[in-house]
């Protein structure tokens, strides 16, 4: 018996903050990380992909992370004002609508770590690949922002609620990846450190890039003094120069649509030494 997932984040809400995004042309300094990320890990894959499919912000940065490897490319978006070039899909990436086999590569970026359902997404991402096609997948993990999440939990007291979504830890993605079916799965994280001068600095940044609160509920009121409160508790953090570091994990995921032709591991107990036994030998030389 399948079961419906839980509509953990509003989706209108959610396309209503990249639509914002979009109009503001911000989070710039994130995505041009992200797409240089993707970029080089993509140089060390040494074939020609056909036709690829770029979901996410990193849209407008497609021909500068594919170069020349690539004949078609198809970009996807979450809002008409991020939508690079003009008249793209307009899409939700657990609510594809591509056919099956579809594409070479798939690049989905920025945004995986808000979808309501991340397995199902995952699982409809690897449908849309071709045999031994390629996933490179990118989502914002659990640790990142945690200065301005002490801040507020600091500022709120004994009224806190949540202002940024939980996000995924690596152990997890990792986990679902291979849930999705994918061969050959990779999940590693990147943490980069920026030095804000301000707590609202962080927040114009997670406005510019789409990335506010999206979760289903009610918008809570944060009252007149909360304003006063987190600028107190930012100067508790922050050096002589009025300055703290923010942290941003960075989640990367890769894996392969499975194939005949690809490697499998070993079989279990297909080895012909154990590993005492090389161990023992290594010990008396």
């Amino acid at each position: 018996m399948s079961v419906t997932p839980p509509e953990i984040f509003d989706r209108k809400r959610r396309r209503a903050f990249r639509e914002r995004a979009g109009q503001m042309g911000g989070g710039s300094f994130l995505w041009e990380h992200i797409a240089q990320d993707i970029a080089e890990r993509l140089s060390l894959v040494s074939r020609q992909f056909d036709t690829v499919l770029v979901i996410g912000p990193l849209t407008a940065l497609a021909d500068r992370i594919m170069g020349e490897r690539v004949g078609k490319v198809v970009t996807a978006s979450l809002s008409i004002s991020e939508a690079t070039p003009p008249g793209v899909s307009i899409i939700e990436e657990d609510r594809l609508s591509f056919e099956p086999a579809s594409f070479d590569l798939i690049i989905s970026a920025g945004t995986l770590d808000s979808v309501n359902d991340l397995p199902g997404a995952l699982v409809q991402l690897r449908r849309a690949l071709r045999p031994d096609g390629l996933l490179l997948a990118h989502m914002f993990g659990a640790g990142s922002w945690a200065r301005l999440k002490a801040l507020i939990l600091t500022a709120e007291g004994d009224n806190a609620s949540p202002h940024i979504h939980p996000q995924i830890d690596l152990r997890s993605a990792a986990d679902l990846l291979t849930r999705a079916g994918f061969a050959l799965p990779v999940a590693d994280q990147d943490i980069i450190s920026v030095r804000y001068g301000g707590w609202r600095n962080i927040v114009a940044d997670l406005r510019s890039a789409g990335l506010s609160n999206a979760l289903v509920g009610p918008q809570r009121y944060l009252g007149k003094d909360i304003l006063a409160r987190l600028d107190a508790a930012w100067q508790q953090v922050a050096d002589e120069n009025g300055r703290a570091e923010e942290n941003v994990v960075h989640l990367h995921l890769s894996g392969w649509a499975p194939s005949p032709n690809q490697p499998k591991p070993a079989a279990r107990g297909s080895a012909q030494a154990s590993l005492a036994s090389v161990l023992s030998e290594g010990t008396k030389r």
